[in-house]
C-alpha cells in the first residue's frame, strides 16, 4: 500500500480518536477500514487478464450487433469465386467427399438496420468475414451449451468461455436473437445431422432408401433430403404477371422452366407465405417466355431481357428487405432455356451471389457448380410421361451403341465423321430412316450416345435414363445434373471429344458384367429424373429443391447485410 493511503488511514484513525465523542464519526471509520482492505485484496489477488478485462474491450453494444472477426466490403461473389471448387467444408462437399468440418453455430447479427435499402443495382455489398491476417481480433460464437465464447486471434490461450447466468456481461455484448438468428440455428443443425450421418446406420424410409455407388454418399444424401422435407421453407414473390412471370411452357424442351414454376406456386408442404420463415426466395419468371414475348426476334439484342430482370429484382428489392439482406445469396433461379445464363448476367449479385439452376450447366460460362445447380432437360412433349419410360432388361438388347439427331455445335459433326454408316454396332444417324422408331432404338440399344449441342445440357440423357439405356456423355465443360448427390461414373459413359474415333473400342472393354450392373444402377436413379403431377418424393421436383437447399446450407445470413460462405 502506498504513503498516500497510509497518511489517508492515519488521518481518519487519529480524528477518530481525538473526536471519540462523535458517534457518527465512529460509524463512519467502521465503513471505511473493511473497505480499505476488500480494495487492497482484490487489486493484489485478482489476476490482470481476468474475465472483466476480455469484457471491458470489447465493443458498445449500442454501436451495433457482433459479426465474426472483421468485417469486408468485398462482394460476396468475389468471395465465393476465390475459393471456387477448392473451398471444402461445404455440405455440398459433405455428401461428395464427406468433407464437412464442424461448425460453432455464430450469434450474428441481431438486430435488423432500419435504414432504408438501395436498389438491387445500387447495393453496396457488405459481407461478414473471418480474417485471419489480423491480430488481436475478436470471435464471438455460441457452441451448442449456449454459453458465450469469446477468442482473441493472435493472443496465445486467451480463450473464455461465459455462462449465460452472469448477467453483467452478457447484457452487455449479446443481443436478443431474431427471426433469421433462429433460422440459421436450425440449418446448423441440419448441417451437423447431416454430417453425423455418414458414419450412422442406414436410415429407414418407407418409399425410397438410397443405396449403392450411385450415390456419392448414399447415408449423406437420405438425412439431408429428411432434413429438408422437415424444415426447408421458400418464399415465392407474387410481383410480375404472366406470361413472363409465374408461367413457363410445359409441353416442350424448356418444360422444366413451366413445370416448377407451377408447383412451386401451388406447393403447400414447401412454399411459405411467410417471407420471415422462409430460407430462400424464388424468383418466378421464365426466360423461355422473356425469349417469346419480350426478344426481338434474329435481333441478337438482349437489352430487353436484361432490363426485365433489372426491373423485376429492383422491384421485389423496393418492397421486401431480403434481397439487399443477403444481396441475393439466399434467392434462386430457374431457367432451361440456352439463354438462362445469360439473362442471369442481367444483375453482377444475381450471377455472382444467387443460386441459379441451370439446364445449360457450362463451367466454361461462368458456371459455378459450388454455388449453382445443374438440372436435367426434359423434352415432355405432351406434359406427361405416359410411354417415355421402360424398355427391355440388359440381355435383350441387340444394338451396342445409338445416335440420332440435328448436327450443330462443335461436338456432333465429329461424332458422324467418324461414326455415320461406318459400324452395324454403332447405330448413328443424322435423320431416322423412314418407319424406325426413335424411342424404340434407345430401348434396344445397350448405350446411347448424348453428344452436346450448341449448348452442352441435352435432352436424349433423361431420354436413356427413361428407357434403360446407359448414357455415354460427350461434352466439354459440361456439370450433370445433381453431380453434388450422384455418381454419374457408376451408371454412364463419359468419353472426351478426342476419343470420339475410339468410342467402340471405349464401349467394347466394359464388360457384360460391368455393363449389366451399369444398367440396374440406370434403372434404379431414373426415380430421380421422374417428372410426376402431383410431385413424387425423390422425383426431379424434389431433386432440384434438394440441391437449391445444399447451396443454402453453405451460407449463413446475418440481418445486417451480412453473408458467410460455410
Amino acid at each position: 500500500m502506498g504513503d498516500g493511503n497510509k497518511n489517508c488511514f492515519a488521518c481518519c484513525f487519529s480524528t477518530a480518536t481525538t473526536s471519540s465523542s462523535s458517534s457518527s464519526t465512529i460509524k463512519l471509520l467502521f465503513f471505511i477500514v473493511p473497505l480499505i482492505l476488500v480494495s487492497f485484496i482484490v487489486f493484489v489477488l485478482v489476476p490482470r487478464n481476468s474475465t472483466w478485462v476480455l469484457i471491458s474491450s470489447l465493443p458498445s453494444s449500442s454501436s451495433s450487433s457482433f459479426a465474426p472477426a472483421a468485417n469486408s466490403s468485398e462482394k460476396f461473389g468475389a468471395a465465393t469465386h476465390a475459393e471456387g471448387s477448392s473451398r471444402v467444408g461445404t455440405v455440398v462437399d459433405s455428401i461428395v467427399h464427406g468433407g464437412l468440418e464442424e461448425e460453432a453455430l455464430s450469434d450474428e447479427a441481431a438486430l435488423n438496420h432500419p435504414a432504408s435499402p438501395p436498389l438491387a443495382v445500387e447495393a453496396v455489398t457488405k459481407i461478414h468475414e473471418l480474417n485471419e491476417t489480423k491480430e488481436d481480433s475478436l470471435s464471438i460464437t455460441i457452441n451448442g451449451s449456449d454459453s458465450l465464447n469469446i477468442s482473441i486471434t493472435g493472443t496465445p490461450n486467451a480463450t473464455i468461455s461465459l455462462n449465460e447466468s452472469i448477467a453483467l456481461p452478457l447484457k452487455q455484448s449479446r443481443q436478443v436473437r431474431t427471426k433469421l438468428d433462429k433460422l440459421e440455428a436450425g440449418l446448423q443443425r441440419a448441417r451437423a445431422a447431416i454430417k453425423e450421418a455418414k458414419n450412422g446406420s442406414q436410415l429407414q424410409d418407407r418409399d425410397y432408401v438410397p443405396i449403392g455407388p450411385m450415390y456419392w454418399d448414399a447415408k449423406a444424401f437420405h438425412r439431408s433430403y429428411l432434413e429438408m422435407e422437415k424444415q426447408f421453407k421458400v418464399f415465392v414473390y407474387k410481383e410480375g404477371e404472366p406470361p413472363v412471370f409465374h408461367d413457363g411452357p410445359c409441353k416442350s424442351i424448356y418444360s422444366m422452366e413451366g413445370n416448377f414454376i407451377y408447383k412451386m406456386d401451388v406447393d403447400s408442404k414447401f412454399q411459405t407465405k411467410d417471407p420471415e420463415k422462409a430460407h430462400v426466395f424464388y424468383l418466378p419468371f421464365s426466360v423461355a417466355k422473356m425469349v417469346q414475348f419480350v426478344y426481338l426476334r434474329d435481333s441478337h439484342d438482349f437489352g430487353p431481357i436484361r432490363r426485365t430482370v433489372i426491373d423485376y429484382v429492383n422491384t421485389i428489392a423496393q418492397k421486401y428487405p431480403y434481397w439487399n439482406r443477403s444481396l441475393g445469396a439466399d434467392h434462386f433461379m430457374l431457367a432451361c432455356h440456352d439463354w438462362g445464363p445469360e439473362a442471369s448476367f442481367s444483375l453482377p449479385y444475381l450471377q455472382e451471389n444467387s443460386i441459379r439452376a441451370l439446364c445449360n450447366a457450362n463451367t466454361s460460362e461462368k458456371f459455378n457448380p459450388v454455388k449453382d445447380v445443374s438440372i436435367p432437360e426434359i423434352n415432355l412433349q405432351t406434359g406427361k410421361l405416359t410411354g417415355l419410360i421402360g424398355g427391355p432388361s440388359a440381355s435383350r438388347r441387340p444394338i451396342l451403341a445409338f445416335f440420332a439427331g440435328g448436327v450443330h455445335g462443335p461436338i456432333r459433326p465429329v461424332l458422324l465423321e467418324h461414326w455415320e454408316d461406318k459400324d452395324e454396332d454403332i447405330k448413328v444417324h443424322k435423320y431416322l430412316p423412314k418407319g424406325v422408331n426413335y424411342y424404340d432404338m434407345m430401348r434396344n440399344s445397350k448405350y446411347c450416345i448424348c453428344p452436346s449441342g450448341y449448348e452442352v445440357a441435352s435432352p436424349r440423357i433423361v431420354e436413356a435414363l427413361y428407357n434403360g439405356c446407359v448414357p455415354v456423355l460427350i461434352s466439354k465443360s459440361y456439370v450433370p445434373p445433381f453431380s453434388d448427390v450422384l455418381r454419374w461414373k457408376s451408371f454412364s459413359v463419359l468419353v472426351s471429344v478426342d476419343d470420339i474415333p475410339r468410342l467402340k473400342e471405349i464401349l467394347t472393354k466394359i464388360s457384360p458384367r460391368q455393363y449389366i450392373r451399369m444398367q440396374r444402377r440406370v434403372r434404379q436413379v431414373r426415380r430421380h429424373f421422374e417428372f410426376n403431377s402431383p410431385p413424387k418424393r425423390f422425383d426431379v421436383f424434389h431433386m432440384i429443391l434438394h440441391s437449391v437447399w445444399l447451396r443454402r446450407l453453405n451460407v449463413r445470413i446475418s440481418d445486417d447485410h451480412g453473408v458467410m460462405p460455410n
